[in-house]
């Protein structure tokens, strides 16, 4: 909500519990106390809550004093206002108190999400030290890799040098061609992974397009109802829509709450999704629902 009463965009300088007791008041203030000056509290006066508040609301300056919500002063930019005109006020004034209540509330808001920021920052802090040292140990590793690798192909060239020796060259390759029967056992097993997946699709794919029918039927339906029951003329009437499980809209308005309880009820898929479908120029578009284009 806009805060629109403090003449300078500030929010409510301040919203206290003292026990102070305050100087003998002006009958008029100077404007530069008007200008400069915005707050509301409440304070401990001789054993009773005294609400106070002063502030430029739409350009004018208002100062007034409540106990028990009974309006006791009140100053309208700077004049003391005699207690036969303060009727004249009771609206403004009650605005103003709301606006403060309001206020008030945010600023606990405000102040709770801050705590959760800073947890949050707390904890991003500490992920990122931990990536850090994540990203130290990856550094180690590569040059340990890096350095593995050198002795392998260090390694490569001795082999090649001894593949002369048949007998060497002969033991290379039982070697190679038991490697060949683990990759062809592994290659075996993953193609049975890839089938049992290709089977898990397929079915997933027929949920779906059955799914898709459903809901294709259920917008129909759902058009058919916005039709019959006159809220647009005809099926092309209907260029967008929304339903969600906190209003519905219809081509930008948004609908009464009967009609809302009735769709909501009837089409609880819908608002579950978060649907929406678009009609323009004959382009059919859906959000929130499994319906092929």
């Amino acid at each position: 909500m806009k805060t629109n009463y403090l003449k300078h965009g500030m929010l409510i300088a301040a919203i206290t519990f003292t026990t102070t007791a305050y100087a003998q008041k002006k009958e008029k203030l100077s404007d530069e106390d008007y200008k400069y000056s915005n707050y509301a509290q409440v304070v401990n006066r001789n054993g009773k809550q005294v609400e106070e508040f002063k502030t430029n609301w739409n350009g004018t300056v208002y100062k007034a004093e409540l106990i028990a919500g009974k309006l006791t002063e009140l100053y309208v930019d700077g004049e003391k206002i005699p207690a036969a005109k303060w009727g004249e006020y009771s609206a403004v004034i009650s605005k103003i108190r709301e606006q403060i209540r309001l206020d008030k509330i945010q600023a606990k808001k405000d102040q709770e999400q801050a705590k959760r920021d800073q947890l949050q920052a707390k904890k991003d802090q500490q992920q990122a030290l931990k990536d850090q040292e994540q990203a130290k140990r990856d550094q180690q590793q590569a040059v340990r890799d890096q350095e593995q690798a050198k002795r392998d192909q260090e390694q490569a060239k001795r082999d090649q040098e001894n593949a002369a020796n048949e007998q060497v060259q002969a033991r290379h390759d039982l070697e190679n061609a038991a490697r060949d029967q683990e990759q062809a056992k592994k290659d075996q097993e993953q193609a049975m992974k890839d089938q049992q997946q290709a089977r898990l699709d397929q079915i997933q794919a027929k949920k779906d397009q059955a799914q898709a029918k459903e809901d294709q039927r259920l917008v129909k339906q759902l058009i058919a109802d916005l039709v019959s029951d006159n809220i647009v003329a005809n099926e092309n009437s209907v260029h967008d829509l929304t339903l969600n499980a906190d209003e519905m809209t219809v081509n930008g308005k948004k609908q009464p709450q009967a009609v809302f309880n009735k769709y909501k009820e009837k089409y609880k898929r819908f608002t579950v999704s978060n649907f929406s479908y678009g009609n323009q120029s004959g382009v059919h578009t859906y959000n929130g629902l499994h319906i092929s284009h």
